[in-house]
């Protein structure tokens, strides 16, 4: 396989953005292929080509916000990878740090939206983004990053994209940067077995989780939010999002355990795939603006609820 190529000249990284104020996304997106209208995919007849990816869109959603972020990938030195470069590079997103891979594909997902549920079909074997391994690392630019945001996803693509991402979560605590883990737990991409200790362990590097109250079940037989924060061990905060019903997060600082809950917004739902990611950037943007947890919670809904309303993943103001 050749070298990754950058598609830069030069850095276009914010050099001197303020330390509360750059997110540095990394992780896998594909492009997204999404009927039109909401109809099943063997009988719609216009489709969308959108880029889907859970650390992009937290990207896309922060700039949205008026957060400066940038997104750190691998994408295939072909037309959708450039594609997907070029649609999140204008939607404010620093893309500086995306590696273009000679010989490498850039992945593939269909929406299948049903009755009341949407099916994703994923192609994504021997992507560009799954090779990704620890000389990701040493290209990291960490000049003003507030916050590093990754999820268990990448941990899923294969064992370089796992030891990678453990050395990039390890590196941002070293430099005191707050460490942000969506758990993303996606069942094609391994078993319970093998995804449930891991991402515990990962977990555990977080200063902040993020967890769905269903996927912290299926992996790890618990959906409490304050004996889930308990049995992980974890150092920081974690939030457990429990679809319609709203979003919990608990602390413990100094032995004493806090707790907030803010119900969801109410929505009239399109399709549910990204929202979850939304709802990170809304807590995300919140957070580092210095907002109490509960605007945290709410702003986090918000965006959720707007993406909700559609069949793509990032859906701008």
């Amino acid at each position: 396989m050749s070298a990754p190529k950058s598609p830069f000249s030069s850095s276009a990284v914010l050099a001197n953005a303020p330390r509360a104020g750059r997110v540095l996304c990394l992780g896998e997106t594909m492009a997204m292929v999404t009927p039109t209208h909401v109809a099943p995919l063997r009988e719609a007849v216009s489709f969308a080509v959108k880029a889907g990816g859970a650390e992009s869109t937290v990207a896309m959603y922060l700039a949205d916000s008026g957060v400066p972020s940038s997104w750190v990938s691998w994408l295939g030195d072909d037309p959708l990878g450039w594609r997907l470069l070029d649609e999140v590079r204008a939607s404010g997103v620093d893309v500086a740090g995306v590696q273009l891979v000679p010989g490498a594909p850039t992945g593939v997902y269909f929406k299948d939206p049903g009755d009341g549920e949407t099916t994703v079909y994923y192609y994504r074997a021997g992507s560009a983004a799954s090779r990704m391994d620890a000389t990701v690392l040493a290209q990291l630019d960490w000049e003003g990053v507030a916050a590093l945001h990754v999820t268990g996803i990448t941990a899923g693509l294969s064992a370089s994209c796992s030891a990678m991402l453990e050395a990039v979560m390890l590196e941002a605590r070293r430099r005191a940067i707050t460490v942000s883990f969506d758990v993303n737990y996606r069942p094609g991409l391994w078993s319970i077995e093998a995804a449930g200790p891991r991402l515990a362990a990962l977990a555990a590097l977080a200063d902040l989780v993020f967890v769905g109250r269903d996927e912290a079940e299926t992996l790890w037989g618990e959906g409490r939010p304050a004996t889930l924060h308990s049995r992980l061990g974890l150092p920081g905060s974690l939030v457990v999002k429990d679809g319609s019903v709203g979003a919990t997060e608990v602390t413990v600082v100094d032995g004493s355990v806090s707790s907030a809950f803010v119900p969801a917004h109410p929505v009239d739902v399109v399709e549910a795939v990204g929202a979850g990611d939304a709802f990170t950037a809304g807590y995300l943007g919140a957070m580092l603006g210095g907002e109490p947890v509960d605007a945290c919670l709410n702003r986090g809904h918000g965006l959720a609820a707007r993406t909700l309303g559609s069949t793509h993943d990032f859906v701008p103001a």
